[in-house]
């Protein structure tokens, strides 16, 4: 039978990524027109047609404002999971605010859903060698699996060199964690992102398509990721540099028919399914 991958969503809005965090400030997000919930729920639509069910990392600051939409992925059957509560890169914040940040978030949606949230990823993938007392933190709030590291060199995220496949670490301080790291591929002798977002729109469909067969092939889960802004090109257009404005609206109209292509050619369940059919548990972090 083919592999079984993770299907994940971050969801946050069109103005809240960290590619716009110079042209909009934090405190003017709630003055910008909020498409999350419209958007999150054509994703919904999407993933219920193709019966399959995946793991939406939710911003607290969107759960806040969106209750009935969060309740709504979790009794769709999918898996709810954190994305952190304001969307700020880890390593540009205190571990006294992380800290606040996360326990508030993981508190809120897990009062919204009533159920334990075990999973957690960090805004813009923000869990770096700058950054690593992060995993202590998310240890302590109780979080079992974190998916925030990325192992490749960009000028935002990532931990060249760190583990690819799904494994369990240890935190700075000693404690355990899961860990299921973004996916990356070899192709023509270079090690790509191939875990989806930006890199899902930029690259043709067929090299997205060969680097996680590859991973398949080894008999390895990949973990697929993209925004529910990333399906909507009529959002609104912020103002920004020319290089943040091409990553964050490249290839916007294409993204939705080829998450359409991805999830026909593909087995996707959620994060936490992936991880308990690799034989991983929640004893995996206890004490």
């Amino acid at each position: 039978m083919p592999v079984c991958n993770a299907l994940t969503v971050d969801v946050e809005d069109y103005f809240q990524v960290s590619a716009f965090a110079k042209s909009i400030d934090q405190g003017d997000w709630d003055k910008h027109p909020l498409r999350v919930e419209n958007n999150t729920r054509r994703l919904l639509d999407i993933f219920d047609e193709a019966q399959i069910k995946c793991t939406f990392f939710v911003l607290g600051w969107v759960a806040e404002r969106n209750k009935n939409l969060v309740r709504e992925i979790a009794s769709r059957g999918h898996e709810v999971a954190s994305h952190g509560y304001s969307h700020q890169l880890i390593y540009n914040q205190t571990p006294e605010v992380f800290r606040e940040e996360t326990i508030r978030s993981k508190a809120l949606l897990e009062d919204i859903v009533q159920t334990p949230v075990r999973g957690y990823r960090a805004a813009s993938y923000s869990i770096t060698q700058n950054s690593l007392w992060a995993l202590d933190i998310l240890a302590e709030a109780g979080f079992i699996y974190d998916s925030s590291i990325f192992p490749v060199r960009h000028d935002r995220y990532g931990i060249p060199g760190a583990k690819e496949i799904p494994h369990v670490l240890k935190t700075p301080r000693g404690h355990s964690l899961i860990e299921f790291p973004l996916s990356t591929a070899k192709i023509f002798n270079h090690k790509l992102p191939v875990a989806g977002g930006g890199y899902f729109r930029l690259y043709p469909y067929a090299l997205t398509k060969a680097g996680l067969g590859q991973i398949n092939r080894r008999q390895q889960p990949f973990i697929f990721y993209l925004h529910p802004w990333e399906i909507d090109p009529e959002q609104p257009k912020i103002k920004a540099g020319l290089f943040s404005r091409f990553r964050h609206y490249n290839n916007l109209e294409k993204c939705e028919s080829r998450l359409q292509q991805l999830i026909k050619d593909f087995r996707f369940t959620t994060t936490w399914e992936v991880l308990t059919e690799l034989g991983f548990s929640d004893n995996d972090v206890a004490g």
